[in-house]
This record gives structure tokens, C-alpha cells and sequence, in this order.
């Protein structure tokens, strides 16, 4: 019974640590193409904002709007 409940346990976090293991990924990806993205200025400095604020929010613990501008940035990249 103990075993499981542990396996159980041990299901339902692996989820998690794998969705929060994302955002490097999609950060490394956004930095990849960062130089040589062919974006205007203002396009260019959005998806730096957007990086930076991928980056702090994944660091304060919230992956998934992490991950929402993180994907922003992407989106603006064209990958």
C-alpha cells in the first residue's frame, strides 16, 4: 500500500518538473536565433522584453506565464 502511494506521488510531480523544465529550452531556442533574426528595431527590443520577462518569471516560479512569453518571443522570431 505504501509503495503505492508513493508511486502515485512520485506520478504526479514528474509532470511538473517536466513542464518547468521547459522554459530553458525555449530560452536557449530564443537566444539561437536572437543574432541572426532579420526583425525591425522595435520588433527586436519586444523580444528582448519578452525574453527577460520569460526569464524572471520562470525564476520566481511561474512557468506557465513563463512559458506564455517565452512563446510570444518565439512567435515574434518566426521559430
Amino acid at each position: 500500500m505504501l509503495r503505492a502511494i508513493t508511486l502515485a506521488f512520485a506520478l504526479s510531480i514528474f509532470p511538473a518538473t517536466a513542464f518547468a523544465s521547459s522554459c530553458p529550452t525555449i530560452m536557449a531556442a530564443i537566444d539561437a536565433a536572437l543574432p541572426s533574426a532579420k526583425l525591425s528595431e522595435a520588433d527586436m527590443t519586444k523580444v528582448k522584453e519578452l525574453r527577460a520577462q520569460g526569464e524572471s518569471l520562470h525564476q520566481s516560479g511561474d512557468h506557465a506565464g513563463s512559458e506564455a512569453a517565452l512563446n510570444e518571443a518565439k512567435k515574434l522570431l518566426g521559430i
